[in-house]
């Protein structure tokens, strides 16, 4: 058997291979290079060295846009994981319709970014009527409003990951816990969440990176507005490579930056939270 998979595993996995380097690894490459250039398409290219990532970082809305992710990916990574831990811990209390419940706090992440964004700009439009404003009155109503959004489609995804860990904390663990007189705040505290370590490094990684790269609801919800007060990094990226004529170069600049600033973020918050891991 061992043999056998030796023999056929070249095969199984140059397909795999080909699609990578073809849809990943060329145009990853591809993008890089274009960076440095001037260009409309491809064939055109001419380098130009660092000019565009100078105009990048001279562009004010792509620094308001990269501050204001940063605002609000620090809040949704809080928001979504404490709510969806806690969801988790309710969840997991053997409460009547518990299943129910699960499947009822999953289906937003099954809807379209788009048309989350849409039904949201809805709702809350209709709320803020009433006050006489919409989402798009001030940077600081689009940034609740898509907290508000990302909390609602993520926090059942990340609830099934924590009732995953949760549910694998072995039982004689929480006994020995009990049966030396802990409290249930220190049960949570030196117990449940030590050996939650690995589900919070998944969560944290997921929602880090969907808060980094929001792009769809942002379109959908604001589009930016006012004034590009609540546009995000990746639709800063999108309306300067297609809405500015002659800044395809910026905007790929901009991307190659957005790309390096998510992948060091990621390094470092995988790095600090496998570190506090447990062996279970």
């Amino acid at each position: 058997m061992t043999k056998n998979l030796k023999k056929y595993f070249p095969i199984f996995l140059l397909p795999t291979l080909v699609a990578f380097f073809i849809g990943f690894l060329v145009p990853f490459v591809v993008g890089i290079y274009l960076s440095f250039c001037d260009f409309t398409t491809v064939s055109d290219a001419e380098f130009i060295g660092l000019k565009n990532y100078a105009d990048a970082f001279s562009d004010g809305g792509f620094l308001h846009a990269l501050w204001y992710t940063g605002l609000f990916t620090v809040a949704s990574v809080l928001t979504v994981n404490v709510f969806a831990f806690l969801v988790a811990l309710v969840l997991t209390r053997g409460i009547k319709g518990t299943n129910l419940f699960r499947t009822v706090f999953f289906m937003p992440n099954l809807i379209g970014g788009i048309v989350l964004g849409w039904i949201w700009q809805l709702i809350l439009n209709g709320v803020l009527s009433y006050f006489g404003v919409t989402l798009t009155f001030s940077a600081t109503y689009g940034f609740l409003g898509l907290l508000v959004l990302i909390n609602w489609q993520q926090i059942g995804y990340m609830m099934i990951i924590y009732i995953a860990g949760l549910q694998n904390i072995p039982e004689d663990v929480i006994e020995a816990a009990r049966i030396d007189g802990a409290s249930p705040l220190q049960m949570l505290f030196r117990v449940k969440i030590p050996m939650l370590m690995p589900s919070i490094t998944i969560c944290t990684f997921l929602t880090l990176t969907n808060s980094f790269k929001l792009f769809d609801q942002n379109l959908a919800l604001t589009n930016g507005m006012p004034s590009g007060k609540s546009e995000m990094l990746a639709l800063n990226i999108f309306n300067t490579f297609y809405g500015r004529a002659g800044w395809e170069g910026v905007g790929q600049a901009k991307a190659v930056v957005f790309f390096l600033i998510v992948a060091s973020i990621v390094l470092i918050q995988l790095r600090l939270t496998r570190s506090k891991e447990v062996e279970q």
